[in-house]
């Protein structure tokens, strides 16, 4: 079995790991100020770490550079109406409103994190028929 585990590089690991937690309903998984992960259900949802990277692994980008241009966070959620009352009640940055995708026939709205990252919240497939 394969599992992805993916790893965003973030300028501030703290910041990035309060904004998983809200938009995503996730919690803390180890915390700190240079790695974190995000779980859900006591699973591994996402990775975060700091630029300068650490003893392990070095520098993990160059801080001169934007990070982000072309990956985009996708992620299903169950409970979408949750997710964006959530959204609506916070400073969250919406780059594309809730909208019906009708390719994957589901509800999706796009966000920004904290470092310009593009992250989707998806409803389950088929949920866009009764939109």
């Amino acid at each position: 079995m394969t599992q992805a585990q993916p790893l965003l590089v973030v300028s501030d690991v703290p910041t990035s790991s309060r904004w998983c937690q809200h938009v995503l309903a996730a919690e803390s998984g180890h915390g700190g100020d240079t790695y974190e992960q995000i779980v859900t259900s006591g699973r591994l949802l996402l990775q975060l770490h700091s630029r300068a990277g650490d003893r392990n692994h070095g520098p993990l980008a160059d801080a001169s550079e934007p990070v982000g241009n072309g990956v985009v966070m996708w992620f299903e959620v169950t409970e979408l109406d949750a997710a964006l009352a959530r959204i609506e009640e916070s400073t969250v940055e919406v780059e594309h409103p809730v909208r019906l995708n009708p390719d994957a026939d589901h509800l999706e709205i796009w966000l920004r994190d904290p470092d310009g990252y593009r992250v989707v919240l998806a409803g389950e497939s088929g949920a866009g028929a009764h939109a």
